[in-house]
């Protein structure tokens, strides 16, 4: 019996000193890929046209599209999304037959070591490529394994079913150099299979509380226009008395998002099929400063900021103007106000738990409009093309730069963040 017993111990105690070494092999002192996530308005301008050329709603069910992206775009997209997500950097390379994926995030203060260190790489093989080996700082994982991992991790996240569809339903993945190509045949039931799965039970739960207080809110109101304010104001009340037992965060956003699908007059179904079943707000027109325009752009900067990071929300909002000087509306500094405002307000909604409260309870006391965007009647706008830059000389120059700088004092003065 003591044998047995000394066998146990000695069994825990080598099990222990070898996931210690596993730990140690896995962390580093250094990131092996330091860069800034830069995404600038010609990058969205890129991948907007990219999803218009390859948009699969325009297929029907069983047609094969092919959708190719250069290893630049896959790059800026990778190192993106890992640095919104866990405050890190990537790098793609693309190669004939193969990839390789670079990536490096902080860790929480810890004696072992501060950052983690990933090394994929990656062949062809049939639909979906395959690991060729995974390196985690020191410790090297067998493609075989790696696949495994990633396997039994996406079918635990997405579902055995919904994970066997998407799998299914891509044909080939190629990588040459300095690009990837996808071939997928296209199926109309997996968007909805693929909203529910990223949109959990408890955000879902949080989008029909939100959509339910909007409906009371909009007919309690018989004008048929409304100030964003006073949209904001009930529903963050209401985010407040949820985050006494939540997370304060996700509530925001779970407003936020509502009220941007509500303002831009698109159904929450959209995104989660089950809203379909849902009570429907009363249409109103949301303003800010009078104008509807100034709304849409103040609520879906608030939501990229809030769900995607500020860098994204910039870049979009100046995005719109170029593309609208060249043919639109033309290029307008008082949108870029209300888009700098919105970023503003979805950054301090998701910042931190605190942020969070602070805002909820600055707007549940009530709030003017004025306190949310800044004053714009007096910026230009509606300008072509070669207006802008015969005034303002582009995005670089020193006078837009100088009007870039003004609008940000006028947000930061703004009573709601002080």
């Amino acid at each position: 019996m003591r044998l047995l017993l000394r066998l146990f111990l000695f069994l825990v105690l080598l099990s222990t000193l070898a996931l210690v070494g596993v730990v140690f092999l896995a962390i580093d002192d250094h990131p092996a890929v330091e860069r800034d996530a830069e995404i600038t308005p010609a990058n969205i301008e890129r991948a907007k046209r990219i999803l218009d050329n390859n948009d699969p709603r325009k297929l029907k069910s069983g047609a094969r599209r092919t959708v190719s992206i250069n290893q630049g775009d896959f790059d800026l997209a990778v190192n993106y999304l890992v640095h919104r997500y866990v405050n890190g950097s990537a790098r793609v390379m693309l190669n004939s037959g193969a990839a390789r994926i670079d990536a490096s995030a902080p860790l929480p203060k810890n004696p072992i070591g501060r950052f983690v260190n990933v090394e994929a790489a990656f062949a062809e093989n049939g639909p979906l490529p395959r690991f060729k080996h995974l390196r985690v700082g020191g410790l090297t994982l067998p493609g075989q394994i790696a696949d495994w991992l990633l396997d039994q991790i996406l079918a635990r996240y997405l579902g055995e079913e919904n994970y066997a569809a998407a799998v299914n339903a891509v044909k080939t993945t190629a990588f040459s150099d300095r690009k990837i190509a996808i071939t997928y045949e296209w199926q109309s039931s997996l968007p909805d299979r693929l909203r529910t799965v990223f949109l959990p039970p408890a955000d879902q739960e949080r989008l029909r509380a939100y959509n339910q207080s909007l409906t009371e809110v909009s007919r309690s109101r018989q004008s048929k226009n409304v100030s964003l304010a006073e949209l904001m104001v009930p529903l963050f009340k209401l985010a407040a008395e949820r985050s006494h037992q939540g997370d304060p965060v996700a509530e925001n956003r779970a407003v936020i998002l509502v009220l941007t699908f509500y303002i831009n007059g698109q159904p929450l179904a959209t995104i989660l099929p089950a809203a379909k079943n849902w009570s429907h707000p009363d249409a109103h027109e949301a303003l800010l400063n009078r104008r509807d325009d100034f709304a849409k752009h103040f609520i879906v900067s608030a939501a990229l900021a809030a769900y995607a990071g500020t860098p994204l929300s910039d870049a979009v909002g100046v995005y719109k103007e170029i593309a609208d000087s060249r043919g639109g509306s033309g290029f307008s500094f008082n949108d870029i106000a209300a888009d700098r405002a919105g970023t503003r307000f979805g950054e301090w909604a998701a910042q931190s738990p605190v942020s969070a409260r602070n805002l909820q309870q600055r707007l549940a006391a009530g709030i003017p409009e004025r306190e949310i965007i800044p004053t714009t009647e007096d910026l230009p706008e509606f300008m072509p093309e070669p207006e802008f830059k015969r005034r303002f000389g582009g995005v670089d120059a020193p006078a837009y730069k100088q009007m870039m700088a003004e609008i940000e004092r006028r947000v930061a003065a703004l009573a709601l963040y002080r």
